[in-house]
């Protein structure tokens, strides 16, 4: 019984213990939540050398985004909720669905501009779309919860429910 103990104890042990893939999910988490959550509060607030809501909603009404105010206020919201999630490793398909659902219609808006403009938008909705199908690591809020989930089911889940998103929005835009 105590060898069972022991190798019981041992694969917990090591199924616990942080890896190097737990170290560079945590380090894209934080820097591209961080970044998201920067976007945001440029849109909204100004902050880091943004135009602000009044600016940015007019940008939006300029794209085609009718209401401007209340599209750019759901593209800050977005990018801050769903930055700041990622960066915590909380609920991490969700919010990985929110990202890409606003990194869609952000690449949509910025397509005629060229590659310059929509590369960014797309960088963050792969960058998205990984971290729904990896999960957000042991390094994580999510880690050890009852409502962490990850892999190809969750994965999947949460790019249809970013893809489906950002189709009702361009629909109703």
């Amino acid at each position: 019984m105590a060898a069972t103990v022991n190798t019981a104890s041992r694969a917990v042990a090591a199924q616990a213990s942080v890896t190097a893939t737990d170290i560079g999910l945590l380090a894209a988490r934080v820097g591209f939540g961080a970044l998201l959550a920067v976007h945001g509060s440029q849109k909204l607030f100004g902050w880091f050398n943004g135009y602000g809501l009044d600016a940015t909603a007019g940008a939006f009404g300029g794209m085609g985004y009718d209401p401007g105010k209340f599209f750019a206020t759901l593209a800050g919201l977005s990018e801050i909720t769903g930055g700041l999630l990622l960066a915590l490793g909380l609920v991490t398909p969700l919010a990985a669905a929110i990202v890409l659902g606003t990194m869609i219609n952000a690449a949509n808006a910025s397509w005629q501009g060229g590659f310059a403009m929509w590369e960014l938008p797309v960088v963050y909705a792969i960058a998205a779309i990984a971290l729904a199908f990896t999960g957000p690591g042991r390094l994580s809020l999510d880690a050890g919860r009852p409502w962490a989930r990850q892999g190809l089911v969750w994965g999947a889940g949460a790019v249809a429910l970013g893809v489906v998103a950002a189709l009702i929005t361009l629909a109703v835009k």
